[in-house]
């Protein structure tokens, strides 16, 4: 029966939904292969549930690569343009056409507006690796309460069992 499963398979630029669909399809075939009965919800629920959830994942995943390019691309337009204003105020000063202080001035807010573009670049690169750590801190922690949690779960079963063997030599 698990044989007869296939996945289907995903073009070259899958949507995020498309992605969702085929990640859910693929948790689908895990649970037919290792589902017990009578526990858990219903499998068209815990689909819906988890392709929603999967989705909105992967499209915050690609408009945080939009934003990195939206970054990318303000430096690099700042920077072509810093780079032509020296250079122009640098050529008007060199040929002496304008005074030494109006072309430093002008020559000294390009290149720290260029700084200030590069320094929101590296600031940006900083805030995610931090938020990435937090992230991971994060899921060790749920990975550790979650292993609390089954452990409790197998006691509270062997205690419940115990107890109902119990139970049974009572009522005899």
């Amino acid at each position: 029966m698990a044989d007869d499963f296939r996945l289907p398979v995903l073009s070259e630029n899958p949507t995020p939904e498309e992605r969702a669909h085929y990640i859910a399809l693929r948790l689908e075939q895990f649970i037919r292969e290792g589902r017990t009965i009578a526990e858990g919800m219903s499998f068209r629920q815990w689909q819906a549930m988890a392709q929603v959830e999967i989705a909105n994942h992967i499209a915050q995943a690609e408009n945080s690569m939009q934003k990195d390019d939206v970054v990318t691309k303000r430096l690099l337009f700042t920077m072509a343009a810093a780079l032509v204003t020296i250079g122009f105020w640098g050529t008007a000063v060199s040929l002496h056409r304008v005074a030494y202080l109006t072309g430093a001035i002008v020559m000294i807010v390009a290149g720290l507006f260029l700084m200030g573009v590069a320094c929101e670049w590296r600031i940006r690169k900083f805030w995610k690796r931090s938020e990435a750590k937090k992230r991971r801190t994060r899921l060790g922690r749920i990975e550790s309460l979650n292993r609390r949690i089954k452990r409790m779960e197998r006691e509270l079963d062997k205690e419940a069992s115990a107890l109902e063997k119990e139970l049974a030599g009572r009522g005899r």
